[in-house]
């Protein structure tokens, strides 16, 4: 779940925090699209896709990420791409887990980002959200 003031906050969009489901269809095309505040910056990256998503994020060991740590493409680059929002142990999946948001370029199931851990860089394989599969079904 996202944590407002840690993973969403006034300068994120829905759509770069992987929230699109929650707008609804009639408000995405049609005669009733738009009309909500910041329609025609989601609506765009509706169609066109976002600069950044949110990501989920494995480390690689039991170090775990915690919020704020910035994301490298490179383990040896001096240019941070991103920033981890939230991170610890997730006792569901038995592994630290971490949220972050990553150029869209980045934000592929399976790529590798550096996370900055005391003066460490600690490889995080980028994972698909959620990070326990659900288990209901509709009826």
């Amino acid at each position: 779940m996202c944590l407002y003031g840690s993973d969403l906050n006034e300068n994120t969009t829905p759509v770069e925090a992987a929230l699109g489901w929650a707008i609804p269809k009639v408000r995405r095309c049609g005669a009733r699209a738009g009309g909500f505040p910041g329609a025609n910056v989601v609506l765009q990256q509706l169609e066109e896709g976002p600069p950044r998503r949110r990501v989920g994020l494995r480390p690689q060991g039991r170090v775990p990420v915690r919020g704020g740590a910035p994301l490298f493409g490179e383990d040896t680059s001096d240019e941070p791409i991103g920033q981890v929002t939230s991170g610890g142990f997730g006792p569901s999946v038995g592994v630290p887990i971490a949220m972050g948001y990553l150029p869209s370029a980045f934000a592929v199931s399976g790529a590798i980002a550096f996370a900055e851990v005391r003066g460490h860089r600690v490889p995080d394989e980028v994972t698909d959200l959620p990070f326990v599969p659900h288990r209901y079904k509709r009826t």
